[in-house]
């Protein structure tokens, strides 16, 4: 027998804060993902957007998500050619970071290092360097 009723998924906020920009130039590309498969491809992301920089930070608010696992990947681009330089060696030489500042070695930091389960609204806070 049926009741005759769902259950509404609620849907949450998620905001990022970015600071550590060495200046007011360019735009920040902010971007969240929800799978390790998609992470941090660029283009790949649940969602993103395109903020301008004041007094060397950014914010964003990602509306409507379901409660579960976010990264976020953010960088400087500085230029605003819309993609993160790199040098010859193929290291970003313009400022970028992740959720939980996260950093690995050599390449971008896991989806697990960089996540945050969000079960309500959240406000984050990412420093690039």
């Amino acid at each position: 027998m049926a009741l005759g009723f769902t259950v509404k998924q609620e849907s949450i906020n998620l905001s990022i804060t970015v600071k550590g920009f060495d200046s007011n130039e360019g735009q920040a590309y902010i971007a969240i993902f929800n799978s390790n498969e998609t992470f941090p491809t660029y283009g790949k992301q649940l969602k993103g957007r395109i903020v301008q920089i004041s007094d060397k930070r950014s914010t964003v608010v990602f509306h409507q998500l379901t409660p579960g696992n976010y990264a976020a990947a953010v960088y400087h681009d500085l230029n605003k050619n819309q993609q993160l330089d790199k040098n010859l060696l193929g290291m970003p030489t313009e400022a970028y970071g992740f959720s939980n500042n996260a950093r690995a070695m050599f390449s971008a930091p896991s989806f697990n290092d960089a996540k945050v389960y969000c079960s309500s609204d959240k406000q984050i806070t990412i420093t690039v360097k």
